[in-house]
């Protein structure tokens, strides 16, 4: 039976949770987030709640040995950056700012956190449920642009190294990936030893965060 794993059960969460299952009625799914209401609302058959912080139980459950056919990042933190700081954080890997040079090298930047920067191709608010089609956008019915994922993987910025985790669509505006691309990814920061931009990205939007080994 495959597994996955949706971290974070809040409205994206639940949502992801109930279109898999309809879609994968046979597939296992671990619920994770910190909030027993939440995980009240997502209780089902062929699930499992887990009452835990998403990135520590990503932390501390993750291995190549064992591990689920997909994850979920459903969480409003970036989950593959903070894994990686779990992981290596004690290694000297830490968070820091993104220069202003990438605001004119990607779609719509928004600044949220210090040290992380979301990006769109659309200045509109998407459909929760979007296809994510690969030629036209659902929306404005134009041809599509350069994927994101391949856009931060080309992202250019003296000094840094962009490493990108490509999100694939596993249901109707449910994103996710494979636990061998976040262990490629902590393969990536270890050998090179300097600093990154570390991405998640669809199609359409992607999030970025600064990490530095000190």
């Amino acid at each position: 039976m495959k597994e996955i794993w949706i971290i974070g059960l809040g409205r994206f969460g639940q949502l992801a949770a109930d279109r898999l299952a309809r879609i994968h009625p046979r597939h296992h799914l671990i619920l994770v987030d910190p909030d027993g209401e939440h995980l009240r609302q997502g209780k089902a058959v062929r699930r499992t709640l887990e009452q835990e912080d998403g990135v520590s139980f990503l932390d501390q459950r993750l291995n190549p040995e064992k591990a689920p056919d997909w994850i979920v990042p459903a969480l409003p933190v970036h989950l593959a950056a903070q894994w990686c700081l779990a992981r290596l954080g004690k290694h000297g890997l830490r968070q820091i700012g993104i220069p202003a040079e990438i605001d004119s090298l990607v779609p719509h930047p928004v600044r949220d956190l210090p040290g992380q920067v979301y990006v769109s191709h659309a200045d509109f608010i998407c459909p929760d449920d979007c296809v994510e089609p690969a030629v036209i956008c659902t929306v404005t019915r134009k041809k599509r642009k350069m994927d994101m994922f391949d856009l931060l993987e080309r992202i250019r910025i003296s000094g840094f190294l962009s490493l990108v985790v490509r999100s694939y669509q596993l249901a109707p505006g449910v994103g996710g990936y494979r636990p061998r691309q976040l262990f490629d990814l902590l393969h990536g920061l270890e050998k090179c030893g300097k600093k990154y931009l570390v991405s998640t990205a669809c199609r359409c939007h992607g999030v970025v965060t600064g990490l530095e080994y000190t």
